[in-house]
């Protein structure tokens, strides 16, 4: 079954939107943050109009009303990814998700010693940089990383050297945000396990494109944005196997996270809760749990088939255009429809502007990730990224902004 772009559209009323010069919307950028259909929003809003309370607090009507609704958009979203609900906890975005992993890493006694070794690589997002290259700081840890080849992917030549006894914890992205390249896993999965360490899966570019099972993946945790695929702003979650998150010191401190408090000390609830601190962002996980819905209504086979179809002619296109560089790899396989690319010598943010005057809302900067555009030599890129209300319409509206740009800075 292929999806139906423009009965989908019309969930989205942002798309009713007249651009610059009359132009209609031909949004580009969903590897920054997606549409919202109109279900999600409706959803944010019963919850305000009609339950709002808050969850896990108060014996009244609305407060119980609250907790279900929270608790089962935990529900939902875990099941969306294959896990236990008791594996799920909500945060604010994928970003505090891996802060929460690195804060409770050197929380927690003995985790991580000096000397053991965290393996990243070139291609990360700098949420999924920083918070390693932090926790590295506090413990005395050793960052180390795997380097992208002249194609986008991994270099896995030194795999055996990267991953020995020393490595503790191993966090890679599961589809480039720049490049657009998908890392198997697999790859990495025994290694690990042989010699004990952690591998987390920074989901924000593939969780709202792929079909993920966390149990089939093997991996130790997972991170994901909710404003990524269809849902809210300010929701995010992290799922992490139970004998790690039961191991695991918390990293927020207060209400609604404890078991027991004296004056002295205090013992933690157990996981979710446990990494949960204060009134939760009820309002956001519903948004989320519709999100959720809508996606799996159209299907996430669908949504894979028509991503594909989208590179592919993506792909197809862009090449046909003189003095244009693409970066990542050059066919569909182990690709999502991502794609950085450089004009000549137009800075990315003159190239975005003038697409902007077309209604072409496109990303452009370094997308951060400042080590992945000096491996290749280059201050930041255009990029357009997909999704499920884009067409190949649009790739020829992009295609066509692109040429017309080309023209115009060529006639100055």
């Amino acid at each position: 079954m292929s999806l139906n772009v423009e009965e989908i559209k019309k969930d989205f009323p942002i798309f009713g939107k007249t651009m610059r010069n009359n132009s209609p919307l031909v949004y580009l950028d969903s590897g920054a943050t997606s549409q919202k259909p109109r279900q999600v929003l409706q959803a944010e809003e019963d919850y305000y109009f009609k339950h709002n309370g808050a969850a896990h607090r108060g014996a009244h009507l609305l407060a119980e009303e609250a907790s279900e609704l929270y608790e089962g958009a935990r529900q939902t979203v875990a099941e969306f990814i294959g896990a236990p609900a008791e594996e799920v906890i909500f945060t604010k975005s994928a970003t505090e998700s891996l802060n929460l992993l690195s804060y409770a890493f050197s929380n927690t006694k003995d985790f991580i010693k000096p000397g053991q070794e965290i393996l990243v690589t070139e291609m990360e997002h700098h949420a999924n940089l920083i918070p390693w290259q932090q926790l590295a700081k506090r413990t005395g840890a050793v960052l180390k990383w795997i380097e992208v080849d002249k194609d986008g992917f991994l270099d896995l030549a030194k795999i055996d050297k990267l991953i020995n006894t020393n490595t503790r914890i191993v966090s890679i992205t599961h589809q480039s945000n720049v490049l657009g390249t998908i890392n198997d896993p697999s790859s990495f999965v025994e290694k690990i396990k042989a010699v004990g360490g952690i591998l987390i899966l920074d989901g924000c570019q593939s969780v709202p494109h792929l079909q993920i099972d966390v149990i089939k993946l093997g991996i130790d945790a997972l991170v994901f944005s909710g404003h990524k695929m269809l849902g809210p702003t300010g929701i995010g979650v992290l799922w992490a196997k139970a004998e790690l998150l039961e191991h695991l010191e918390p990293f927020l401190f207060g209400g609604s996270m404890i078991e027991n408090v004296t004056m002295e000390s205090a013992s933690w609830a157990v996981a979710p809760r446990k990494f949960e601190a204060g009134v939760p962002n009820m309002a956001g996980a519903v948004g989320l749990a519709a999100a959720v819905n809508f996606l799996k209504k159209l299907g996430q086979q669908n949504i894979e088939s028509h991503m594909d179809s989208l590179c592919e002619y993506a792909l197809d296109q862009l090449r046909e255009i003189p003095d244009l560089t693409l970066y990542g790899p050059k066919t569909k396989q182990r690709r999502g429809a991502v794609f950085s690319f450089s004009l000549n010598d137009l800075h990315p943010h003159d190239v975005g502007q003038l697409l902007d005057q077309y209604g072409i809302a496109v990303r452009t900067g370094h997308h951060c990730a400042w080590p992945l555009m000096k491996k290749f030599g280059i201050s930041g890129t255009t990029r357009a990224s997909f999704y499920i209300y884009n067409s190949k319409s649009d790739i020829d509206a992009l295609v066509e902004g692109i040429v017309k740009t080309q023209r115009y800075f060529k006639g100055r």
